[in-house]
């Protein structure tokens, strides 16, 4: 798919959506915020609310999944691996390519 440019800033990083049907988006995220998921909720790319752990994420690209109903979550990926840290805490480092997959439970 083709590569959207989103945003504006000092800081450029991928991040890629895999929704529930398996579709893939692909953006690169100009921004000058200092974590990962202050860039995408700025761009309105990501919503959800504050958990224990940060920011629980439960819509991406408006798509929303709810674990009771569709049994599938948002998982947040790192270079293609299930981060350790939450999107919100997640500092942007070039290079890194960031996702939010749509896991089945």
């Amino acid at each position: 798919p083709e590569k959207e440019v989103l945003g504006e800033g000092a800081k450029v990083f991928d991040f890629c959506v895999i929704g529930k049907d398996g579709t893939e988006h692909l953006f690169e995220i100009h921004t000058d915020a200092e974590t990962v998921g202050e860039a995408l909720v700025a761009l309105e790319l990501i919503a959800g609310e504050q958990g224990p752990y940060g920011l629980y994420v439960k819509s991406v690209l408006g798509q929303t999944l709810d674990y009771e109903t569709d049994k599938m979550y948002w998982s947040f990926l790192i270079n293609g691996e299930s981060a350790m840290t939450g999107v919100d805490m997640a500092p942007i480092t070039e290079g890194e390519r960031y996702a939010f997959e749509a896991t089945p439970a």
